[in-house]
């Protein structure tokens, strides 16, 4: 199987502190791969470690490797801003800019010059805005501000946003927790659309949720990966007694 992304024995710290232990993982090309485990384990951590998103906090320090296509990321050639074009983030808080909504989704293809004339730009946001299922919603408000939106209107203007750039890898860390059930599923859906475009990977405490939009699942523990697979397979067949016990809610 081809990884978009490849982690090898990857270890971070926080000045003394360790958070993630020679973790190794490979995210699999346009698949949804669900990263669950206690509060704390390490998930969210290690999913700010695929586009360096740890590199503003102070004090850090990381081992190992992450290869996008092959290459190391944490290299020091890398453009982080070119980076993070290509890994999109898609935050827990619907966080969109104080702008009006179509400014929201061109914000990135401005910054990136990524259209010729203000016609292909128009398109970009029509695009990016009907791929993450609100333009027939908003395409006549579209210079309102992004902040009158609900919740979960903002969360896939925010999904929108981060398509807009046209990323080949799109991160989410727990995008539902702030969510209502029908905004829920409704980004579940979105999901599961934007696979076959984009590699996703997906941080969530819903376990329901994992095992509805992924296909493959690694269950973090302490800073370390006790097992990674299929999701059908780990949800029930766990090979280790820890993933067994959080999966029954024996603790977490």
């Amino acid at each position: 199987m081809s990884f978009k992304i490849d982690v090898k024995n990857l270890s971070l710290f926080y000045g003394d502190k360790q958070a993630l232990f020679k973790v190794s993982l490979g995210l699999p090309k346009l698949q949804t791969t669900a990263l669950i485990g206690p509060s704390g384990c390490g998930k969210s951590s290690f999913l700010r470690c695929l586009n360096r998103m740890n590199d503003s906090v102070p004090n850090i320090h990381i081992d190992g490797k992450v290869l996008l296509d092959g290459k190391d990321i944490y290299a020091p050639s890398v453009d982080v801003v070119e980076l993070r074009s290509h890994v999109g983030m898609v935050f827990q808080k619907p966080n969109p800019f104080p702008r009006s909504i179509y400014e929201n989704v061109a914000y990135g293809p401005r910054i990136h010059k990524l259209f010729k004339n203000k016609s292909a730009l128009d398109d970009i946001v029509e695009t990016s805005l009907t791929r993450a299922g609100l333009w027939e919603e908003i395409k006549d408000r579209l210079q309102q501000p992004a902040t009158r939106l609900s919740g979960g209107q903002q969360q896939r203007l925010c999904i929108a946003r981060a398509i807009a750039v046209s990323p080949e890898v799109i991160l989410m860390d727990e995008p539902c927790s702030a969510l209502d059930p029908i905004a829920t599923a409704k980004i579940e859906e979105l999901i599961d659309e934007l696979r076959e475009k984009f590699t996703i990977v997906i941080v969530t405490h819903n376990l329901q949720q994992a095992a509805r939009v992924s296909q493959k699942t690694a269950f973090f523990h302490s800073g370390h990966i006790v097992e990674a697979g299929e999701t059908g397979e780990l949800f029930t067949m766990p090979k280790d007694e820890r993933t067994q016990g959080y999966i029954t809610g024996r603790y977490g």
